[in-house]
């Protein structure tokens, strides 16, 4: 079946098979999260992207196979409601940016900062770091060659718009720019955006609306 993003809190995964890297989407309540389950096609490992709310259907998507990490994409309680119970169960290292994680309920094993990298098995993910809507706030970039940019934005890109400010217009400006700059200006439009809640779309499929966005200041 062709992958579309479309999940709904209760349903079942919706799962995108990529060369070398397999992306399986789940979304859990009461917030409409959204998971992220990243596994290497290649040795098997695999990275969590937000434990955000009900740990039995993440462990039931993780399964019995390993999963050697979960990453915090922002410090906002819907995002790490899980990550307890699933970082007791599975051993997984935790990783966060470092102006973020004190805000989290347990200490990471690793902060992780603007251009650094994360494996996942033999497949890598490029930290960026997009302030705003956090401070640490850090979306994931997958370079998956012929198959395209796939990138996790958490909460600070959506179908729509840039994540939520305050209505704080420095801390928009910042979101806008960092958004703008580090990617729109650098990835192509192809690029699929994964975000933290809700349905998928694509950096091209966004371009059009900048100057509106930037005009209203959300």
């Amino acid at each position: 079946m062709t992958y579309t993003g479309d999940v709904q809190v209760g349903g079942p995964a919706d799962v995108r098979e990529l060369p070398g890297l397999t992306i399986c989407k789940l979304a859990v309540g009461p917030y409409d999260n959204n998971a992220y389950l990243l596994r290497c096609t290649r040795t098997g490992d695999a990275l969590l992207i937000d434990a955000a709310a009900e740990s039995d259907r993440l462990l039931a998507l993780i399964d019995a196979e390993p999963i050697s990490t979960i990453v915090t994409t922002h410090q906002h309680g819907d995002h790490w409601q899980a990550l307890e119970q699933v970082a007791k169960v599975t051993g997984a290292r935790l990783v966060a940016h470092p102006l973020d994680a004190p805000a989290l309920p347990l200490p990471v094993d690793r902060t992780v900062d603007h251009g650094d990298t994360i494996d996942v098995g033999e497949a890598s993910l490029e930290v960026i770091h997009l302030r705003g809507h956090t401070p640490g706030s850090i979306a994931l970039l997958y370079d998956g060659g012929p198959a395209g940019h796939h990138l996790f934005t958490g909460d600070c890109l959506f179908p729509g718009g840039v994540g939520n400010t305050g209505q704080d217009p420095e801390r928009f400006e910042q979101l806008y720019t960092d958004v703008v700059e580090r990617l729109f200006d650098r990835l192509p439009d192809e690029t699929w955006v994964y975000p933290g809640h809700g349905k998928d779309t694509t950096l091209g499929a966004e371009r059009p609306s900048l100057q509106e966005w930037k005009a209203r200041g959300w």
